[in-house]
């Protein structure tokens, strides 16, 4: 069995999230999906919505086998104790593919990384990105 991860946010689910876990899932047999704890973000503002509800609405995805909430102090934690074969990253996210393959030989976790290809727009008024989405709402809305 093909064990698969894949990670993220997923903050206000959008079409972008979706396409990310079905190619990741294209890729294997099984589909553990990793979400950050609001604390472990840092590369963009923090979650609007909790960790916990996160999870549930990736784990309620058909592709989706497993969700779980990532480590609070050390985001490879997890990735040890699902043991996959390959991590797929976001076609977009901020992650060094080599930084993250030497972090996981050094902890002697020996799987694939790569990354999922990106979703094309299907209409011109798409959004594929949650801070596009506040966006549209803070403009909206407000």
């Amino acid at each position: 069995m093909r064990r698969v991860i894949a990670q993220g946010t997923f903050d206000i689910l959008h079409p972008g999230h979706v396409h990310y876990l079905s190619d990741a899932a294209s890729l294997g047999d099984e589909l553990h999906v990793i979400i950050a704890r609001g604390e472990n973000v840092t590369h963009k503002p923090k979650p609007i919505l909790d960790g916990r509800q996160r999870r549930d609405m990736v784990a309620a995805l058909d592709v989706v086998d497993e969700a779980h909430l990532g480590h609070v102090e050390d985001i490879f934690v997890p990735i040890e104790e699902i043991d996959p074969d390959v991590i797929v990253l976001g076609y977009d996210q901020h992650h060094d593919e080599d930084g993250i393959k030497a972090a996981l030989d050094a902890r002697g976790i020996d799987c694939e990384v790569t990354r999922a290809t990106p979703r094309e727009l299907r209409h011109d008024d798409e959004l594929l990105s949650t801070g596009r989405i506040i966006d549209r709402i803070v403009e909206r809305r407000c």
